[in-house]
């Protein structure tokens, strides 16, 4: 997938948990993507945040340690 996509698809998902208290926006964007993203979709995502998360909303980017890391292929 395009860094651009990736990146979109997360933050829509932080703008719908901002709505939601700050802490359970965190763990509910980190719950969304460990359950609705393959393992080549996180691990795309983790390689991103781990370069600076450049373009993701704070919801991601403070979520990320919640992240479940793929296992390696």
């Amino acid at each position: 997938m395009s860094p651009e996509k990736m990146i979109r698809m997360a933050n829509q998902i932080a703008m719908f948990f901002e709505t939601k208290p700050h802490a359970e926006g965190v763990n509910g964007v980190a719950a969304h993507i460990n359950d609705f993203w393959e393992p080549r979709m996180r691990r795309q995502l983790l390689d991103h945040l781990a370069t600076g998360g450049e373009g993701l909303r704070p919801l991601v980017l403070e979520g990320a340690d919640l992240i479940r890391k793929p296992k390696a292929a």
